[in-house]
């Protein structure tokens, strides 16, 4: 199995000197002091202004803004199902049941905003975007977009088509083959 997301952060950590020329205690001096607090903006500062790769920006700028941010409760997925998103909590759980049975090496790895559903590496996602609607994002690169399985667009670049549900009966075969598609993939 690869290695997990921490691993890998960690890797990327070790080799900031040896790639950047400066530590992750030096860059986060930079950080810092830019007064910059918005994730996009020290990501572009961090490219435009000292050269640095995407993978190292976006790094760097999670570990500044990550600082002293404590998680408010460890129940992530209860967080993103409160308030007026709790209806859509049925839609998710049909979700999981259904990812569940793909096999034993299945990571559900639940984020701020989304859930990861992991193997290998990342093969989909599940985010209750609106009140109304849980998008799910899937890796199924060369597939061709339909109508309901769209390019994922500007939704999220971590994956390459999004199927919009509003109800647990959108969980269906087709949408359940597909998530095993890119399960199998990944």
């Amino acid at each position: 199995m690869g290695k997990s997301p921490e691993e890998m952060a960690q890797s990327m950590i070790d080799n900031l000197p040896e790639k950047t020329g400066k530590s992750l205690e030096e860059w986060l001096k930079i950080t810092r002091a830019s007064g910059l607090d918005k994730h996009g903006q020290i990501v572009k500062m961090l490219k435009a202004d000292h050269g640095m790769t995407h993978g190292y920006a976006n790094l760097v700028t999670m570990k500044t803004l990550a600082e002293g941010a404590e998680p408010e409760s460890d129940d992530l997925v209860g967080i993103q199902y409160s308030g007026p998103k709790a209806d859509l909590k049925p839609i998710y759980d049909a979700l999981v049941m259904e990812v569940s049975k793909f096999g034993g090496d299945l990571e559900i790895s639940p984020k701020k905003a989304y859930v990861s559903l992991r193997r290998n590496k990342q093969f989909g996602l599940i985010q209750p975007s609106t009140k109304t609607r849980v998008d799910v994002g899937i890796n199924l690169k060369g597939v061709e977009p339909t109508e309901r399985l769209e390019a994922s667009g500007s939704f999220n670049a971590m994956v390459s088509h999004r199927v919009r549900l509003s109800d647990a009966s959108d969980v269906d075969a087709d949408l359940i083959a597909w998530l095993r598609q890119a399960y199998d993939a990944s």
